[in-house]
Formats: C-alpha cells, structure tokens, sequence
C-alpha cells in the first residue's frame, strides 16, 4: 500500500538500522523524522533523503531526555499535524558482559537507551495517535532478550526482554484503540553496534548475517499494513546460524 503521506519518527535514525529504514519509508513516501544523539548523523541522512527528493527533519536529541522528547513530539505535531508511526529503534550496549564486571553505570546507560527512551517516545505520541483513532509503534528487540548468553551480555540482553515485555504491555494497554504495537527481534545484523562486541566478527562472518536493509524491509512492511492488520511480533535472523563461541571475549 505504501506509505505515502505518513508521518515516521525514527529514534536511532543516523546509521544502522534506523537509517536503512528512513530511507527505504521516505523512498515510499513517509515523512521521516529523523532522532539521534549526534546531530550530523541524522542530518546526513535528512541530507541523503532529500537529495534523492524525499521529505525529512532531524533532531539531534537524546531519547532519554524526556523534555526534548515532549518538544520535538510538539514541534512534528505543529508541522505535521499527526503522527503516523513511531520506530523505536536507538539503542546501545555495554562494554563489559559479564556479572561481575559489569558496573551499575553499564546497566543504567543500556536499560536508560533501550527501555527508558522507548518509554518516553510512547509516552509522547499515544496521546495524538488515540486522538487520532490509529497508529503504529514499533520497538526494536533483539533475539538476546529472548535467548540471553555472554556474546550480548548481561545488560543488553536484559533490557531486549524489556522490550518485548514493553511492547506487549502497549497491547495490553491500547487494546482496541486502533493503536497497534509491534517488536522486530532480529539476530545478527551487520550494523555499526558489532564494531562494540569484545572481539569484532570478520568480515566473512558478517557476510552470512541480516542487513540493515534486511531488518529495514521487514519493518516497512509492518507499517505499510492496512490499520486493521497487525503483528504484535516478528524475529528476523541470519538463514546460516554461526559459532561464535571465539568471539565472546573476557570482559
């Protein structure tokens, strides 16, 4: 169906997966708001977007700040009018893995970028999606939060399950309000985020895993689905399941 005239705020939007999916939403023609912590990143790809006649803005914004969440929801409402869709997709993890390296500073900043800001960002556009009788929430898992192990690490694989709880709570909560929440669970994809791990994949191993295009076209078509469609969960991973048992590090 496309996604002509849709208003799409994407959190994490300067690389990645947030990026792929901006540009493939505003190829189908969605207004993407782009969201990110470094101001530059998402202006490059509001750059790239609308080099190639597509409509963006960016925000250089911490999702965790729960005021500038509340003024850029404002601000796109005041241009826009609506908001159609909201991607959860900003996110990071730790260096350390394990229980007993990993500090208390670790796990605030991780559970703060994948719960917390999640959180805020619902908070701020449920109110304009129930005026508006339909929306879409999107929040961006990972199969560590359904399968934890010391590849991900403790922290990360805690605050995916977060997640998907979070979403299925949005269910729970919005149940016929036309509001319909979705978790994408993917595996290994080749993002920047890998680049974090205590011993980076080769570059043969990142030939066999998800892309962020992948990733990117399975959330697409959640959001293109007609209102009355939904799917509360989708895992999305590497057809070639890989040993990493040499690459979970001693941090």
């Amino acid at each position: 169906m496309g996604l002509e005239g849709k208003v799409c705020i994407i959190t994490g939007g300067g690389s990645g997966i947030g990026r792929a999916t901006a540009i493939m939403m505003a190829g189908e023609g969605a207004t993407v708001v782009l969201v990110g912590r470094t101001a530059s990143k998402v202006e490059e790809v509001q750059f790239e977007i609308e080099s190639s006649g597509g409509k963006a803005t960016a925000f250089g914004l911490d999702v965790t700040d729960e005021g500038g969440v509340k003024a850029m929801v404002e601000s796109v409402l005041a241009e826009h009018g609506k908001i159609d869709i909201l991607l959860n997709n900003a996110g990071h993890s730790s260096i350390h893995r394990k229980l007993l390296t990993t500090t208390s500073e670790e796990m605030k900043g991780v559970f703060d970028s994948n719960v917390l800001g999640s959180v805020l960002c619902a908070q701020a556009v449920v109110p304009a999606m129930l005026e508006a009788g339909e929306g879409t929430i999107i929040n961006i898992s990972s199969l560590a939060g359904v399968t934890p192990g010391l590849l991900a690490g403790m922290a990360y694989g805690a605050a995916k399950a977060g997640v998907i709880n979070f979403t299925q709570f949005l269910n729970a909560e919005l149940r016929n309000t036309g509001i319909r929440a979705s978790v994408v669970i993917p595996g290994e994809v080749d993002t920047p985020i890998l680049d974090k791990r205590p011993v980076n994949p080769s570059a043969d191993a990142r030939e066999t895993m998800v892309t962020a295009e992948d990733a990117a076209e399975a959330i697409t078509m959640i959001a293109r689905l007609p209102s009355r469609a939904a799917i509360p969960e989708l895992v999305i991973r590497p057809t070639y399941l890989r040993d990493t048992s040499a690459e979970v590090g001693t941090s």
